[in-house]
């Protein structure tokens, strides 16, 4: 009895937390269908279903209000979203796992102590580096520019401590193995230890990506064209150039999310299976 009730009681909270997540996503998703005259009201349901939301984000229609075209560039922002995320997360996967590498499988003097160090600037808020970072960025002449961007998310403290738990876990045997058939050490990393880390790697890519395409503050300080706006800054622009249009910021935060929702599904299960395999080896 006891034991049933302790369930019961684990599905109710699952079922009041669940509810509580999904709430604003499904408002968020009606709201996107409403015409402006309904999107204040607290219907879920819309009484005038309307899809024209969406070709006014995309400039194929005229706003009903003013009949012209709000001239976004919704579909710039999106290129920009996926390429400076692309760009973040091969670069960050890339430094991580070469860092892992030596500090897993090489032997040098004081990797302990830097493998600590590193790991220690991930207690560094990342407000007490943004003013440095963008004065360099500033020095470099990279404002407005993809690489004021990407650069300065190429390597992950994080990123580096999952992958070399992952490498922690391959057989030194192997190595060992490799060097007496006349592998050098790049070999090792590349045809060795890099294919047996494929569930950290692929983990470490989808957190990654996730995190790069949502990235919203340093964008917003480090640019002020709106070419070069990922999707998070570009509908903060729409909010503030066109006035208070919920429906159409919530039909643009609906093809933003889809992505990501979509990337989520797919790699589910490579996700947490990284991150089981991460948490438990080395």
């Amino acid at each position: 009895m006891r034991r049933r009730l302790s369930i019961a009681l684990r599905f109710a909270a699952l079922c009041v937390l669940g509810v509580t997540v999904s709430v604003p996503f499904v408002w968020m998703v009606s709201a996107s269908f409403k015409p402006r005259a309904e999107v204040e009201e607290a219907r879920i349901v819309p009484r005038h279903p309307t899809t024209r939301n969406y070709p006014i984000v995309l400039d194929m229609a005229p706003d009903p209000v003013t009949q012209q075209k709000l001239g976004l560039r919704f579909g710039r922002w999106y290129y920009n979203s996926f390429f400076m995320a692309v760009g973040i997360t091969f670069l960050q996967v890339l430094t991580s796992a070469m860092a892992a590498f030596a500090f897993s499988r090489l032997r040098w003097r004081g990797r302990d102590t830097v493998f600590l160090l590193y790991l220690a600037t991930m207690m560094i808020p990342g407000v007490v580096t943004m003013i440095p970072n963008f004065q360099i960025m500033v020095w470099l002449r990279f404002l407005n520019t993809y690489h004021g961007i990407i650069l300065p998310a190429a390597f992950s403290a994080f990123g580096t401590f999952l992958l070399r738990q992952f490498m922690l876990s391959v057989p030194p045997a192997l190595d060992e193995a490799a060097t007496m058939d006349g592998a050098g050490p790049w070999q090792v990393f590349w045809d060795v230890v890099m294919p047996l880390a494929r569930p950290g790697l692929i983990a470490l890519s989808i957190l990654t990506f996730l995190g790069a395409y949502q990235s919203f503050f340093w964008p917003l300080i480090m640019l002020n064209d709106d070419q070069y706006y990922p999707m998070p800054v570009g509908l903060l622009a729409l909010d503030s150039t066109y006035g208070r249009q919920t429906e159409l910021i919530m039909a643009a935060t609906v093809m933003n999310v889809v992505p990501l929702i979509i990337i989520f599904i797919t790699f589910q299960r490579f996700l947490v299976k990284g991150l089981q395999l991460g948490g438990v080896k080395g």
